[in-house]
This record gives C-alpha cells, structure tokens and sequence, in this order.
C-alpha cells in the first residue's frame, strides 16, 4: 500500500518524468584546484552567486557548480538522478515539504557541528534538514496602481478589496499557480490549516479573473510594469531587490499572521563529496555567511549579525520543519486539495 501510494504521489508531481535541467553556472576554483561542490537550489543564481563568491575566498581550492531548479523539479530530478554523474551535494531549497519528505525518505546525510547544533528546534529536523534563511510570504503590490487609502495590510482587507464596487483588482490580482509551483502548493494547504476566510478569499480571487504563474520572478515582473496591481502570497525577498534597484513596489507583511517559509538545506545520502557540503553548509549558517546572506543576497538570515538566532516577530508564523509537512503529500489527500483548488478558481472565475 504504501509503494502505491509512494507511485501516486510520484505520478501527482507534474513533469516529474521530464524534469528540466535547470540553468547552471560554474564557478571555477580561485587558486589550485583541490575540491569541487555541487549546488542544487531553488534560489536564483544571481542572487546566490555573491554567496559562493564569498565562499570561495575563504576556500579558493573549491570549484562550484550551482543549478538553478524550480522545487519541484529539485525534488523530481534528485531521485531520478542521484546515482548519475551529476548527483548533487547539496539540495538547497524553499520546498521546505518536500526536502522533510526526503529526509522523512532516508535520502539526507545527518549533519552536527557548533553551527548546526545551535540552530533554533523550529530551524532544523533530525539533524538533517537545516534552515539557512527564513522568507516572509508576502502581498507585493504597485505602488502606481494602488494608492496608500487602498492597500490592504490583512486578508479580510484584501478580500474586501476584491469584493468592492467596480472590482478594481478585476485581471490585475495574481498569485502561485499551485499545481504547477510546489511553494504555491504549501503555502495554499498552510492558509487552508490556519486562516478562517482561506476558502472565501480563494473563491474571490477566481472571481477576479486571477492571474497564476509559477515563478515568483513572472508575478513581480508583471506587478512592476503594472500588468497585475498586487500578488498574494510569494516570496517578500526577491521584491526587495527590486524595490531596492527602483521599481515601483511596496510589500505587505499581513498583520494577521504572514507565514514564514525556511530556505531549507540537505546533504543527499548519494552526496559525491559530502565533507565539502559539509563545510558550506556551516559557513552559510556561521555568522559570516549569515550576513552575506542578508547584506548581499537580500535574504532574512536565521542568525543576526551579533551571532543571535532570529526570534520571529508575532505576527510571524513559520512553517516548522517535520512531519507535519508530509500530511498534504499523501497522494489521496493531495489530489483531493488540488481538485477542490482548481474547482474553486476555476468555477469561480465564471
């Protein structure tokens, strides 16, 4: 039963057969060449480049390889290819369901060190899956198409919002697509187990003719030229950047609860080179990475800058790592959310 269940879940995760090679950067040794890694992550490469960069200055042996995957296509290509000559030693991503999966799966490599074991209960499990940052999952709107008087700060407001008299957010509201974006997915079966008006504000959403993608990089473009006024529920970081190189963009953390998502680290068990994993994930979890993950790559480090362990705010909710994630993967229970999903959006918007 479990081996069928296994195969239905398998089957359930859209392009699993023909998982795309992601676009890959090499980053050759700086000095002699003793070491090499292999980077797996759903973080684009521009922004993990100066990471690496940093890295390599403290180990100029190291040569690195880093894959830029969607989550899904992570998790997919890892199990299809983790005895190929490519196996990855180390998965880096924000699928933070998919990567407990794994571990719950046997395919992690237990880690311990001063950096891992000092890592908040909420940041790791088992000692094989790691938070390295931690992304507030936000609203991200135009600030040339929604004045101040507009902007909703909570899920009730951007429900009246779409509920209101001219449906001004009409073809201009966009969110994950989640059958096609496994962030999008957690996120939906998160606002589902935690907000009362989840149901209602998903059926408003497909009223208003949402615009679903399965990129965050699509939704914040489209917000920055103003073809979508808002998106609900992506990743506030990669808007930050934005904001910072001028587009016209303002974040919402809503006040009634904004989840956290971890940006979560494994080392496969099929690692080729798993003491160089080893040491790169300590060096992005000591306070030297830690702040080049903040101050460079515009992620939430989970360490400040004083070796202090974040301590989330109250309106903050992260998703804790464990085997809680697991419940909507159960392939039944995933095709059952998935069909209620489309049926709401789709019907809706009708």
């Amino acid at each position: 039963m479990i081996r069928v269940l296994s195969t239905l879940f398998m089957l359930l995760l859209a392009g699993m057969a023909v998982a795309a090679p992601g676009d890959v950067r090499r980053f050759p040794a700086q000095g002699t060449a003793s070491a090499q890694l292999r980077i797996h992550g759903t973080t684009d490469i521009e922004v993990f480049a100066v990471v690496i960069a940093d890295y390599q200055r403290l180990h100029p042996g190291t040569e690195v390889v880093y894959e830029d995957i969607i989550t899904q296509d992570l998790y997919a290509r890892y199990l299809q290819d983790r005895q190929g000559p490519a196996s990855p030693d180390l998965l880096i991503s924000s699928g933070m369901d998919l990567q407990t999966k794994l571990v719950n799966d046997g395919h992690a490599l237990p880690h311990r060190s001063a950096q891992t074991e000092a890592l908040p209960g909420w940041a790791q499990w088992r000692h094989e899956a790691f938070g390295i940052s931690y992304e507030p999952v936000a609203m991200v709107y135009n600030t040339r198409m929604l004045p101040p008087s507009r902007v909703p700060h909570t899920r009730r407001q951007l429900l009246d919002l779409l509920r209101a008299e001219g449906a001004p957010l009409r073809g201009k509201v966009g969110t994950y697509d989640i059958e096609r974006s496994s962030v999008g997915y957690l996120l939906a079966t998160q606002d589902a187990q935690r907000g009362s008006i989840a149901g209602a504000l998903l059926a408003a959403l497909g009223d208003n003719g949402v615009v679903r993608e399965e990129r965050t990089g699509v939704l914040l473009d489209k917000v920055s030229s103003g073809e979508l006024a808002l998106v609900y529920n992506v990743l506030g970081s990669y808007a930050q950047a934005r904001i910072d190189a001028g587009a016209p963009l303002g974040i919402i953390e809503p006040e009634d609860y904004t989840l956290v998502v971890l940006r979560t680290a494994l080392i496969p068990r099929t690692s080729p080179h798993p003491g160089e994993a080893r040491r790169f994930l300590d060096y992005l979890l000591s306070p030297r990475g830690q702040q080049v993950l903040s101050r460079e790559a515009r992620l939430m480090p989970i360490v400040h800058t004083d070796g202090r362990y974040a301590d989330p705010a109250r309106n903050l909710r992260p998703i804790q790592l464990g085997p809680g994630l697991l419940v909507y993967l159960d392939a039944l229970k995933r095709r059952q959310f998935l069909d209620a999903w489309r049926s709401s959006v789709e019907a809706a918007g009708h």
